[in-house]
């Protein structure tokens, strides 16, 4: 049975700051899921996941980051193990139960001259 791994180590320590954030930690499990969680002085951190075609950020308070990540692991984890490609239903509730946002900067951190 896969296990989840923290793949933390193998960002450089510049690697972990991104746009005001710090990399806290990382891990995969089975190679297939991917959840993060980064870190912010004056904002929510934000807990990022990556599951076949679904992915997004969910915010979180500093005090209650982990429990949610770990439920957040739980539930990816399970639907992975059940079904190993994400499904509609799956993507629907999840995305409702944790007002899952997705990453601006997959969409408009580029620059718009090079086109």
């Amino acid at each position: 049975m896969a296990e989840w791994k923290n793949v933390t180590e193998y960002f450089s320590e510049e690697q972990r700051h991104y746009k005001g954030k710090y990399l806290e930690i990382d891990e995969v499990y089975d190679e297939e899921v991917e959840v993060s969680v980064f870190s912010a002085i004056e904002e929510p951190y934000e807990i990022y996941f990556n599951y076949d075609i679904f992915h997004g950020i969910v915010y979180a308070e500093k005090e209650n980051v982990y429990e949610i990540r770990d439920e957040m692991k739980r539930e990816l984890q399970a639907e992975y193990e059940k079904n190993k490609k994400v499904t509609n239903e799956f993507i629907n509730e999840f995305a409702e139960k944790y007002d899952v946002c997705l990453p601006a900067d997959i969409f408009f951190d580029f620059d718009l001259s090079s086109f």
